[in-house]
């Protein structure tokens, strides 16, 4: 190819590498560029925390020390959303909205076995056990939105049932993280048979999550999405 004298090659012009610096340029040496740090252990896996084998994302301490920077974070939204977190009504919003978003998301601080302790019986019953319509709250980790609704869970023991109401506290513990209703089924579903070996579990998760959108023609328009997810395991 032949060269234009002050001109680059059109790839080279303005293409950019993956480390940021212009295709064909080497990173200049000194101080200025930043070193390679290791991943942080949290990164390694893409996988959202169970909370059946111990892991327990959040502790209430954890709460205490976050406060300060999630209702910082929430005066900055403000701002951003030319709001004056100063004036009256807004004073307090933020720390009471990072209050809400921690309650909201309560399910981190638990795991099963907290709540499994001393709620599973030995019992001879082959018939299924049915629990219908527990509520269930949530929110979308893609948009931030509620999603609410109601989980049905019907299982076959296998010579061991457990408490009716755990099964709610079940369902609490991993609706009240970030969520996608279809991992939120498989989870609930996973963590019966962990506990009881049964023979089956069904979970039926019905919710409506409320989106928004602008059409082609500019005009704001409120969705909402009623869904139903269902897991079945032998």
């Amino acid at each position: 190819m032949e060269k234009v004298p002050g001109r680059l090659p059109a790839k080279s012009r303005g293409a950019r590498c993956s480390n940021g610096f212009p295709e064909g340029e080497p990173p200049r040496p000194g101080p200025s560029t930043p070193a390679e740090k290791p991943p942080r252990p949290e990164s390694q896996s893409a996988q959202p925390a169970d909370g059946w084998k111990g892991e327990r994302p959040r502790s209430e301490e954890d709460n205490e020390l976050n406060l300060p920077n999630l209702a910082a974070a929430y005066t900055s939204i403000l701002r951003s959303l030319g709001e004056d977190p100063q004036r009256q009504g807004l004073l307090k919003t933020p720390w009471r909205a990072a209050t809400a978003m921690q309650f909201f998301t309560k399910g981190y601080q638990e795991t099963i076995s907290d709540v499994l302790n001393d709620a599973i019986f030995d019992e001879d019953h082959d018939e299924m056990v049915i629990v219908k319509d527990i509520d269930m709250f949530s929110m979308c980790e893609h948009h931030l939105v509620p999603f609410i609704g109601k989980v049905h869970i019907g299982y076959l023991p296998n010579k061991q049932v457990l408490g009716l109401s755990k099964l709610a506290r079940i369902v609490e513990i991993y609706s009240r993280r970030l969520q996608v209703q279809e991992r939120l089924t498989k989870q609930i579903a996973v963590a019966i048979t962990e506990a009881l070996r049964p023979a089956g579990v069904g979970v039926v998760v019905e919710a409506t999550l409320c989106k928004s959108r602008v059409n082609t023609s500019g005009v704001f328009k409120q969705i909402h999405l009623d869904i139903i997810c269902i897991y079945l395991s032998t």
